[in-house]
């Protein structure tokens, strides 16, 4: 299955929360979207990586994608070194999306920044016809994204561009919450943790629609770019 974006995450609900507003425009666009989480999400304060890999399937029938799979990397441990990068490469390879969209490069979770780096590193990696990967025994070929895109997480950033994503909030929201053991949940026994308050499901609103005020609309997703983004015409603007 060839996609056109692949969103990767280090941990599941990483995705979700940076654009899954995007992802479900690009979903009703008639876009072959998938998700690749890195871990499971194994050494979070609240739920285990069995009830992640739950809420993590539910989420993608919420967002209605393609594909989602997990590397099973070490969650706060994995580094960005040769097999670590060759397993991301063979993912790359197998479903030669066109646009990649990352975790951000510096946020609160270490794990974010080494993920962007890694996922960089892999992208261009990939498409060296000198490395050799293969796929249940078929060789691969060479694929490189034409574009990665880093969504933003905890840390405010200035966007490069911003999606639109007026009509599909509400599903962000509910892919977000699909995530029962991560957020706000005033039953709940387990620690509270950063992402837990009420506030921070707040500000997953408040900050699209913020977005969504900077390009004249209802909500919208930030993204930024290592690299200049060119257009070939005034079209499809908001």
């Amino acid at each position: 299955m060839k996609l056109d974006i692949l969103a990767i995450g280090a941990h599941p609900d990483d995705v979700e929360l940076g654009c899954g507003g995007t992802i479900a425009k690009m979903v009703s666009q008639h876009k072959k979207v998938g998700i690749l989480d890195l871990t499971e999400g194994e050494l979070g304060t609240r739920g285990t990586a069995e009830t992640r890999k739950f809420e993590s399937n539910k989420a993608r029938e919420i967002l209605s994608i393609s594909y989602r799979d997990n590397l099973k990397f070490r969650d706060g441990f994995f580094i960005n070194d040769e097999y670590h990068q060759i397993e991301l490469i063979k993912k790359i390879r197998q479903y030669r999306p066109d646009i990649v969209l990352a975790n951000a490069h510096n946020d609160r979770h270490p794990d974010h920044g080494k993920a962007a780096k890694l996922i960089y590193d892999a992208c261009f990696l990939s498409g060296l016809i000198k490395i050799n990967t293969s796929n249940n025994g078929s060789s691969q070929e060479p694929w490189r994204p034409k574009h990665i895109f880093n969504y933003i997480q905890w840390n405010e950033e200035k966007p490069d561009f911003i999606i639109d994503i007026s009509n599909f909030l509400d599903k962000k929201i509910e892919a977000c919450m699909a995530y029962k053991t991560q957020f706000y949940d005033p039953n709940s026994k387990e620690p509270n943790t950063p992402i837990t308050s009420i506030n921070f499901k707040k500000s997953i609103i408040y900050r699209a629609e913020n977005l969504g005020r900077l390009i004249d609309c209802d909500a919208g997703e930030g993204f930024t770019s290592q690299k200049w983004i060119g257009l070939k015409d005034f079209e499809n603007f908001v």
